[in-house]
């Protein structure tokens, strides 16, 4: 299984991702592991994760939601796939 997900920090900046480990990533987002998601700050809440069969699904949904350039586009967008 995957996952495809978004983040939203304190700045108010959005993350969008995908994985084949929701938690691990969301523990390596948390601590500062990963370079990416530094610019968002201190805390990072989950806006929506969907699970998805396959890692190529899961990249291709951050990419057709990364193609919105807007997160509450995406996020409408994530939202849809969890009914």
């Amino acid at each position: 299984m995957a996952w495809a997900y978004i983040l939203r920090g304190d700045s108010g900046r959005h993350y969008i991702g995908s994985t084949t480990n929701l938690e691990r990533r969301l523990h390596e987002h948390q601590h500062g592991q990963t370079h990416s998601t530094k610019r968002l700050g201190g805390n990072l809440e989950i806006m929506a994760a969907v699970e998805l069969s396959t890692i190529e699904e899961a990249r291709a949904l951050e990419r057709e939601m990364k193609r919105k350039k807007n997160p509450r586009l995406a996020l409408t967008m994530l939202q849809g796939r969890l009914r």
